[in-house]
């Protein structure tokens, strides 16, 4: 008898249900971000929107994302008039929980449609592995801690990202896909990442014949420009009339801050942050040189100008040329096949080398590649093995974005039950591979994920019992390190898989 699995819809449901259940849940200082915007929007001019600084919190999102919190802000007056005060700072009236809880709920509905949408447009023989895949973004515990419990409105973003790549499947619906892309972009910067993928895929399955690179498609390429110039111009051209885009562009673009978040998110410079750590214990034996004056950033890991006690200083030029090197390497592959499954993982790949290799990367930026990924992660059985240690690292390295214990059993129950679940019902779907599976990460993935449950256990538990409030950055760099070395494995499994395909 074949396995039955409940609807999207369903599921949807019955997530909504739990997620109000966690309205009086810890929030942080991002509900007070959201909060403010709402009342500059609302309070005051449009001229004034990227200039107004009451609040630490300024608006440093993109238009789009402004006029979406002007939208809102017009219902929460009418739900609680001292929200949308700018100088009612770290409100939070019940109303005003419930009604910013709320939102975030409603607004995931974009990510179910988008994810809907996904379901239909798989063939049949891989729709049941279609709705799986759907099944484990929408209960995706990333999303659950990030939106409905520290607070942001990722599953709204990501389902318009979704609904972008699912468009890409359909020559008939590319010109949708990039344009809703390019307005994706004009509601969030951070998906500037994926942004070379498109291009390519765009470029070479859109504006170029199929049968020849030389033979330009004028009419697409004037219809792609205009659309997306249209979208822009609707995102930025009020400001641009103001002369505001250099103010504009200060906020987005802050270069100021240091190379590690004030959490070192599980990328290459948290493997570096955390060798430098250990060096400095190591260099008086290896004749070494210390940098004195680093000693506090190196321990600390805070937000700031980081500084590495014995290894070379990291800057921003070198992440970018990282970055971008990384990210080229795919797209000569989708350039050349301009696939659908390509697409997405040369999307997936643009978001690892990004977050490995990025400056200032949060932590909550591996939503990134997970979601890209879950698309495809059922492709077959060497898709997975490279997936499996990306989906327990990720969701492992948002722990600390929860510190409370209230949450504690939250988080980690309801992570350990998904991880369970979904890796469990991925293994019996995702078919054999034509090609040889690696047999080395198989055996690293499993090991991986055996080690996460005493790191869980003591990170999370037994540090607090033993040292209580002392050394409290020993967790987060555990935590951390960790982490990061489960996404590495992971982009390096993948990487291998996307270009033996």
């Amino acid at each position: 008898m074949a396995e039955s699995y409940p609807t999207l819809t369903q599921v949807a449901l019955v997530a909504a249900a739990f997620k109000v259940l966690l309205f009086p849940a810890y929030k942080s200082t991002d509900f007070e971000v959201h909060r403010n915007w709402l009342a500059i929007t609302q309070s005051l001019s449009l001229k004034d929107w990227y200039f107004e600084k009451t609040s630490e919190w300024t608006l440093d999102y993109p238009p789009f994302f402004a006029y979406f919190e002007w939208v809102l802000a017009h219902v929460a007056r009418l739900i609680d008039p001292l929200m949308v005060r700018v100088y009612n700072l770290d409100y939070d009236s019940w109303q005003t929980v419930y009604f910013q809880r709320t939102s975030v709920l409603v607004t995931e509905l974009v990510l179910v449609f988008a994810l809907q949408s996904f379901i239909d447009s798989t063939p049949l023989a891989s729709k049941r592995a279609a709705q799986v895949s759907a099944l484990s973004v929408i209960l995706s515990p990333g999303l659950l801690i990030i939106d409905h419990i520290h607070f942001q409105y990722n599953g709204f973003m990501y389902g318009i990202l979704v609904l972008s790549l699912v468009l890409a499947r359909c020559k008939a619906t590319l010109l949708s896909s990039g344009l809703v892309f390019a307005t994706l972009l004009c509601f969030k910067h951070i998906y500037l990442y994926l942004a070379p993928a498109y291009f390519i895929f765009l470029l070479r399955a859109y504006c170029l014949s199929a049968k020849s690179i030389f033979r330009i498609r004028f009419l697409n390429c004037i219809k792609l420009g205009l659309g997306i110039g249209g979208i822009f111009g609707a995102a930025f051209g009020p400001f641009a009339a103001m002369e505001q885009i250099p103010q504009l562009l200060s906020r987005l673009f802050p270069f100021s801050r240091g190379l590690c978040h004030a959490y070192w998110a599980p990328n290459i410079w948290a493997l570096y942050s955390f060798a430098d750590r250990i060096l400095i214990h190591l260099a008086p034996r290896l004749g070494l040189a210390v940098n004195e004056g680093a000693l506090h950033s190196v321990t600390r890991g805070l937000v700031g100008d980081t500084a590495f006690a014995v290894l070379p200083e990291i800057s921003p030029k070198m992440c970018f040329a990282l970055t971008l090197f990384f990210q080229v390497l795919p797209l000569i592959k989708l350039f050349r096949l301009p696939t659908w499954e390509n697409f997405i993982g040369a999307v997936t790949l643009c978001g690892y080398a990004s977050f490995l290799f990025g400056w200032h990367v949060h932590e909550k930026a591996i939503l990134l590649v997970i979601i890209p990924f879950s698309l495809i992660a059922l492709r077959d059985r060497r898709h997975l093995g490279a997936f499996r240690p990306l989906a327990v690292a990720g969701h492992v390295s948002l722990f600390p974005l929860l510190f409370t214990p209230a949450e504690f059993p939250i988080k980690t129950i309801y992570t350990i039950l998904w991880l369970v679940v979904f890796l469990m019902a991925f293994d019996r779907l995702a078919p054999a591979s034509n090609k040889p599976r690696f047999f080395l990460l198989d055996r690293f993935s499993t090991l991986y994920i055996v080690v996460s449950v005493p790191l869980i256990l003591y990170c999370s538990l037994l540090h607090q019992i033993f040292f209580g409030k002392a050394y409290e950055f020993i967790p987060l760099m555990f935590t951390s390190a960790y982490s990061a070395i489960g996404v590495v494995g992971s982009w390096v499994g993948y990487m291998v898989v996307y270009f033996t395909a």
